[in-house]
């Protein structure tokens, strides 16, 4: 290692506003990194090793094991243990494999003396990924290795990373995240959307492609600071989300809840299912965050872009 001080690192979890699926087919999504994310930790060692939770299935260790060696490999196999603090709901749809990946490349590349910009971050990130995901969109690891509020593009079929443009809000952008119920396998659920959308294309497509329209115009909409034609894009692409499949009725009653609660859009976030995350635009999280907890939640606030208050 290039320090015998302990080294920590950290990865952004990633919440899509806008255009989660229609990503995979090259039309553009809006996405954010969240607050909460994967920390990674290190130590010198006498060989380059992932320490592994005990909670772990067999499935589970052997893909992580193969996924941190291969971006190991790149960066020459640094003398460091590594171990890892999840500090979000893991398999929700809040991009917990990627802020993994991002957390561990950047460890990996600070052990090896280089810089973990977030170029090489991602770079490093994407050889996880692909390990995890197989021919993931990278809109997720993007998002964690650049910690900015992005709008995405991958070219349908293209073997390489897609590019994501910043996109900046003159006003505080915060969102509840609230958690509905178990989710199914994203394979699952992605793979029943491509049989459907192989069956009919043309329908499907014009599907892809009003949410891709909703990202651009939410985009638009952040740069105005017009969070209410933000919020109205949102509430517009659940619906788009669900006309395609991919709702269910503990998503749509947590997304009527927030809405309930004031926000000025909500939807789901992620793969979508039988449950999984749903988020939530809001001025003022806070109040609703306390609200929900009581009534027993699980949920927290995040701003994705925006003035900070000092």
């Amino acid at each position: 290692m290039a320090t015998e001080s302990p080294l920590s690192t950290f990865g952004a979890g990633k919440v899509i506003l806008l255009g989660e699926h229609s990503v995979v087919y090259g039309h553009p999504a809006l996405c954010g990194p969240l607050s909460y994310g994967v920390r990674a930790r290190g130590v010198p060692a006498k060989k380059c090793q992932l320490s592994l939770p005990a909670t772990l299935s067999r499935a589970q260790r052997s893909l992580l094991t193969g996924a941190f060696a291969r971006a190991a490999k790149l960066v020459g196999e640094p003398a460091v243990k590594v171990t890892l603090d999840p500090e979000l709901p893991l398999s929700v749809g809040l991009g917990s494999s990627a802020a993994l990946s991002v957390a561990c490349a950047r460890l990996l590349l600070r052990a090896a003396g280089q810089e973990p910009s977030p170029k090489e971050a991602a770079r490093l990130a994407w050889a996880m990924e692909q390990e995890f995901h197989g021919t993931p969109s990278g809109v997720d690891h993007t998002t964690s290795a650049h910690e900015r509020l992005l709008l995405y593009r991958r070219a349908p079929g293209a073997a390489s990373v897609g590019k994501g443009r910043t996109v900046d809000s003159p006003k505080p952008l915060k969102v509840v995240v609230a958690l509905a119920g178990e989710r199914s396998p994203t394979k699952v659920t992605v793979s029943a959307l491509r049989a459907r959308q192989a069956r009919w294309p043309e329908r499907y497509q014009r599907l892809f492609a009003q949410i891709g329209r909703l990202s651009m115009e939410g985009a638009k909409a952040v740069e105005a600071g017009d969070l209410e034609a933000l919020g109205d894009a949102m509430n517009v692409n659940q619906g788009l989300l669900s006309a395609l499949g991919l709702s269910s009725p503990p998503l749509e009653e947590m997304v009527y809840r927030l809405r309930g609660l004031g926000a000025l859009g909500a939807k789901l976030t992620g793969a979508g299912g039988d449950g999984g995350a749903v988020v939530g635009l809001f001025v003022e999280p806070e109040s609703v965050v306390t609200q929900l907890t009581r009534l027993g939640v699980r949920c927290f606030s995040s701003q994705l872009a925006g003035p900070r208050a000092s």
